[in-house]
């Protein structure tokens, strides 16, 4: 009979220790949700893109940028310009660059943080570039996303980031870039985020 009991308290022993595990494991997977506070801290920058496989518009270039700043977390009210640049609307141009005013997320208690700035609920999110996107279309933007990771990246709050490429000039290497992080986004109803 004592062995009976001495199983059941063994089972019963693994069985919250398997629990236990299973619960910490969830609270650490990429990408799920994470209750902190932050603060909007403002941020500039001039990005000039260099590159020889794909040609940009000043335009496309504009919205390309505007389009990654959001997916990472940037207050909706960002400023995306397009600099001077040669060539017409619509077209290709050999250096074409942007100016960018926008606010991003740090932790209320990081240094970098604002002083009296008012605090917002944030959470970090998975940030893929590649996903939901054509393998072709990937391929021909190695080399701006070179670019985003060295450039814009450190603008932002991020953890686990997954970086790899292997552009090569002039030639489309599919499966060859990959630009994944976690970003400290806002929770939803700052997301739209009215300046504070």
């Amino acid at each position: 009979m004592s062995s009976f009991f001495a199983r059941t308290a063994a089972a019963a022993a693994l069985l919250g220790l398997a629990t236990l595990v299973s619960g910490s494991a969830l609270a650490d997977t990429p990408g799920q949700a994470a209750g902190t506070m932050a603060v909007w801290t403002p941020k500039t920058l001039r990005f000039t893109y260099m590159g020889f496989t794909a040609r940009y518009s000043c335009d496309g270039l504009r919205d390309k940028i505007r389009s990654t700043l959001v997916k990472f977390g940037a207050r909706a009210d960002l400023n995306v310009r397009s600099t001077a640049c040669a060539g017409g609307f619509g077209r290709p141009s050999p250096f074409p660059g942007v100016t960018v005013s926008l606010n991003v997320l740090v932790p209320a208690d990081a240094k970098s943080a604002p002083a009296k700035t008012p605090t917002v609920p944030a959470h970090w999110q998975l940030v893929d570039l590649g996903a939901l996107r054509d393998p072709l279309d990937v391929a021909g933007d190695c080399e701006l996303i070179e670019q985003i990771k060295q450039r814009i990246l450190p603008l932002f709050t991020t953890r686990n980031i997954d970086y790899r490429s292997t552009c090569i000039p002039n030639q489309l290497q599919i499966g060859g870039t990959q630009l994944k992080a976690e970003f400290l986004v806002a929770d939803a109803p700052d997301a739209k985020g009215a300046a504070q």
